[in-house]
C-alpha cells in the first residue's frame, strides 16, 4: 500500500536541503520511493516554487500531470475564485476518490506557507519514525508529517487516473 506524505521544513529551502537525506534513507531501505515532488515558498513571493525530485520510472511513477494537479489544488484554487469553481470541484472529487481527501489538501494549505517547504512523497515500507528522526538530526527545524494513507485500490485508481 502507498502512502501520500507532505514533510513540512519550517524554512523556505528546507525540502531542498533534505532531498539529499530522503535518497539516502531510500538507499537503506527505509523508505521505497514511487515519486516525489518538492514545494519551497520564499517568505517574499507570491506562489510557491514546485518541482518533480526525479524523472521517476516504472509502474510506481504518477508523474508531472499529477504534482501539477495535486499543487494546483493545495495553492492556486483557493486564489483562482468562483470562475473555475466547477472545474475544481471535480478536481477535487477525483482525488477524493482516490483517498486524497480535503483533510489532506486543507491540511497542506494551511501549514505550507511563505517562509516554508515541503517534500510530498509517494512512497510505501517507510519506517517513519527513522525517517523523522534522522530529518530532525540534520537540524531543519522538526518537520511536521502531513500524511494519506492509500488502499491498494486507490493507488491504482491514481495511476489510471494519469496513464498516459
Amino acid at each position: 500500500m502507498a502512502t501520500l506524505t507532505a514533510w513540512k521544513f519550517g524554512t523556505w529551502d528546507g525540502a531542498n536541503q533534505a532531498i539529499g537525506t530522503l535518497e539516502a534513507l531510500s538507499k537503506q531501505g527505509l523508505i521505497k520511493l514511487h515519486d516525489a515532488a518538492s514545494v519551497s515558498w520564499q517568505p517574499e513571493t507570491r506562489r510557491p516554487r514546485t518541482r518533480q525530485l526525479r524523472n521517476f520510472t516504472g509502474v510506481g511513477a504518477l508523474g508531472g500531470m499529477f504534482w501539477g494537479m495535486l499543487f494546483g489544488m493545495i495553492f492556486l484554487m483557493p486564489l483562482a475564485g468562483a470562475a473555475i469553481g466547477a472545474a475544481s470541484g471535480a478536481l477535487a472529487g477525483s482525488l477524493a476518490d482516490v483517498g486524497i481527501d480535503d483533510d489532506f489538501i486543507k491540511a497542506a494549505r494551511d501549514q505550507i506557507t511563505p517562509g516554508t517547504s515541503a517534500l510530498f512523497l509517494m512512497s510505501s515500507d517507510a519506517v517513519r519514525d527513522k525517517i523523522k528522526e534522522t530529518f530532525d538530526a540534520t537540524g531543519l527545524q522538526k518537520p511536521q508529517l502531513i500524511q494519506s494513507n492509500l488502499s491498494t485500490e486507490q493507488e491504482e485508481a491514481l495511476r489510471e487516473m494519469f496513464a498516459g
